[in-house]
């Protein structure tokens, strides 16, 4: 494998779930060989690649479906934090949780229903029929958790999305 091939898999490896553009700020390769390069990774099977909520992903290949869109979802900071909170919680009602994470209500619900998606959340409901959210895996997505560091970009379109939020709001 050539250095710069070496360079992209080490940077899937630290960073899984990393889509293309944060990669081409990580490594310092420039997007066209990141490309080419990328195409030889895949087809040698040494990375694979999840087209998630818009961008594409890539992971090492020891990671099954569900790891890969767990990860994907989880290098999203309100997700993330929606999941750290119903770790520490067990359980959770959706108005509390969008009210302690200082989030709309809408925004707390799309991002449930995409955790919901990929079996991170589950929804219960008693007999007067309120919603109570409750991590699904919550062993195997603590695991996870540890592997995930956001990048920049991705905590400020989080953080722009919650600015939004709050100004419709008012």
């Amino acid at each position: 494998m050539t250095e710069t091939r070496t360079r992209i898999a080490r940077c899937v490896d630290s960073r899984p779930g990393i889509h293309f553009n944060d990669l081409v700020r990580e490594s310092d390769i420039a997007p066209g060989q990141i490309q080419y390069h990328m195409r030889e990774l895949l087809a040698e099977e040494r990375l694979v690649s999840e087209q998630l909520y818009g961008k594409t992903h890539y992971y090492a290949p020891e990671y099954d479906e569900w790891e890969r869109a767990a990860l994907a979802l989880l290098r999203r900071e309100t997700a993330r934090d929606v999941l750290v909170t119903l770790l520490e919680r067990d359980t959770a009602r959706p108005a509390t949780l969008a009210d302690d994470l200082g989030i709309a209500r809408s925004t707390l619900e799309w991002h449930v229903s995409h955790l919901e998606e990929q079996d991170l959340v589950e929804k219960h409901r008693d007999v007067r029929n309120r919603v109570t959210l409750a991590p699904t895996r919550p062993e195997e997505t603590a695991h996870l958790l540890a592997a995930v560091t956001p990048s920049f970009p991705e905590r400020m379109v989080d953080r722009f999305t919650r600015l939004v939020d709050s100004l419709l709001a008012e």
